[in-house]
């Protein structure tokens, strides 16, 4: 048992230590965070933009063409393996790219903010319909009302919703690597095949996708106690 744990340990040394290689771990860990907060931000955008267009649209024909769009958009984007949005913006839309991390961050933002859209439309439509009949007769427009009164109690509502989605986020963003962007998981893959060790990489990204998750769900938790205290 200590010879095979000695061993163990020498591999590691070997495979993480030697020639610096766990530093390609911790730049593929920074690259993975920056592409998920960066999408994230991108997603939250889009998706207001969207469910905002959505709910104003709703039994108004003037904006049926807007609505068509949001549709569209959300049944493609929803429709279409991410991995696959992923390899049509590098290939075909941004082939002129020369580093595929504002591309990858970009994909991630848009994929997700067809699914944040139906998370804010549906924190919006929870909110009592006589918000906007109040803000409306406090001389306000709907779209200021929407901004003022409406959105600030949807997103209080759909935060840990937000926050589910940022975990998904993360780890989506392992197809990255398809762009020639080295991420955590590329970084792994990229040591195993120099070592040859074909287990130790891969479990220690493993190990470090779950760590993070555990983490974000550990601070959602806390999160959703300190909003039902605040609701009370």
């Amino acid at each position: 048992m200590a010879e095979w744990f000695n061993n163990w340990l020498d591999t590691l040394y070997n495979t993480f230590i030697v020639s610096n290689r766990y530093q390609t771990i911790i730049d593929g860990l920074l690259k993975t965070l920056q592409i998920t907060v960066g999408a994230l931000i991108i997603g939250v955008i889009i998706g207001t933009i969207v469910a905002i267009v959505k709910v104003f649209c709703e039994g108004n024909k003037k904006l049926k063409i807007f609505d068509i769009i949001c549709n569209i958009y959300l049944t493609v984007i929803r429709g279409t393996p991410v991995v696959v949005q992923l390899l049509i913006m590098f290939f075909i839309v941004f082939s002129f790219a020369d580093d595929g991390t504002w591309v990858a961050t970009l994909t991630f933002g848009i994929n997700s903010g067809a699914y944040v859209a139906e998370i804010i439309r549906s924190g919006i439509r929870a909110i009592d319909v006589g918000q906007m009949e109040a803000g409306r007769s406090l001389g306000f427009s709907a779209t200021k009302t929407m901004w003022l009164i409406i959105l600030p109690q949807a997103f209080k509502n759909i935060l840990p919703a937000i926050g589910n989605e940022m975990i998904a986020l993360l780890k989506e963003t392992s197809v990255a690597g398809y762009v020639a962007v080295v991420d955590l998981t590329k970084a792994g893959n990229q040591i195993k095949n120099t070592t040859y060790d074909q287990i130790n990489p891969i479990l220690l990204v493993a190990l470090i996708y779950l760590t993070i998750v555990l983490l974000l769900t550990k601070l959602l938790k806390m999160l959703e106690r300190r909003l039902r205290k605040s609701e009370r």
